[in-house]
């Protein structure tokens, strides 16, 4: 099969940090093993050497290898541009959504699945701001505080996960979203004063969503039912529920309903100690002012 001409330069790891397969999740190394060894019998099937359809798609001989090894998972355009020089009709390229869910973390993909299904959710973070709320950018930051550190490619798949969890904001109709933030949480400028300014202007825009209320909750309150850690709570369209929070379960998801009453007990009384909505969204914008 002839090539249309060689790229100037072809594509290596180091092009494309965070496209590992995760050894540990046995559906991801599955799904890439199998896309891989289809991507091998159609090359072999055409005749093309792996040098050469590592030219014609634009990527590296020893690249080609990992992925039709399953070692690496491929891009949504290097499907694409497999499937028109194998010449695939669209076979190939329709392999892009299951290698997408594949993309990010296992326990990322479950709870994007919850999240996916609630009609209602109820986020409460006390350390960080939470991730649905998070810019890439201050993603980032975080990511890059964790000790022992994440690798690079560890790094770029959880930012690649959280900025599509943000697909719950897209859904129609919308759920209903309850966020409660701490204020020192706003303060603390992870990867330098202009990512915390965006972060904070990024806040204010989800604020003005119909769908979304946002809670602050100050330093300065002298009573606070949030010590015993963060609390999550999504609720389906079907009534039934499903939460998580340190303090219960050891943090494990849970639907009991004695421990959902629980949770939701707890994350009202934040709410009510809490600023207000408005109280919220003003002091958000005094801190801007003052980043």
């Amino acid at each position: 099969m002839s090539v249309d001409g060689a790229v100037e330069r072809l594509r290596n790891e180091a092009d494309e940090p965070g496209w590992e397969v995760d050894p540990d999740d046995d559906w991801g190394v599955a799904v890439i093993t199998t896309v891989g060894r289809q991507l091998k019998l159609r090359r072999e099937a055409v005749g093309m050497r792996a040098a050469e359809f590592g030219v014609a798609v634009g990527y590296g001989e020893d690249m080609v290898y990992k992925i039709e090894g399953g070692k690496r998972i491929p891009r949504p355009e290097y499907l694409d541009r497999a499937d028109e020089v194998l010449a695939a009709g669209g076979l190939l390229s329709a392999m892009k959504e299951d290698v997408r869910r594949v993309r990010y973390p296992k326990k990322v993909r479950d709870l994007a699945q919850l999240e996916a299904k609630a009609v209602e959710l109820q986020l409460y973070d006390p350390l960080n701001i939470h991730g649905l709320l998070q810019t890439p950018e201050y993603a980032r930051g975080l990511l890059l505080m964790r000790r022992p550190a994440y690798s690079r490619d560890e790094v770029e798949r959880f930012i690649a996960a959280r900025v599509a969890r943000k697909a719950v904001f897209e859904r129609d109709p919308a759920p209903e979203l309850s966020f409660v933030l701490e204020e020192w949480t706003l303060r603390r400028p992870l990867g330098g004063r202009a990512v915390l300014r965006q972060q904070l202007e990024h806040l204010l825009e989800a604020a003005q969503l119909r769908n979304v209320e946002l809670q602050v909750m100050p330093m300065d309150r002298e009573e606070h039912a949030g010590v015993d850690g963060g609390i999550e709570v999504l609720k389906s369209e079907d009534g039934s529920a499903v939460g998580r929070s340190p303090a219960v379960a050891n943090g494990r998801p849970v639907s009991d309903a004695k421990q959902l009453r629980i949770l939701e007990l707890r994350y009202g009384i934040i709410r009510a100690q809490a600023l207000t909505p408005r109280e919220s969204t003003a002091f958000i914008e005094q801190l801007l002012g003052e980043t």
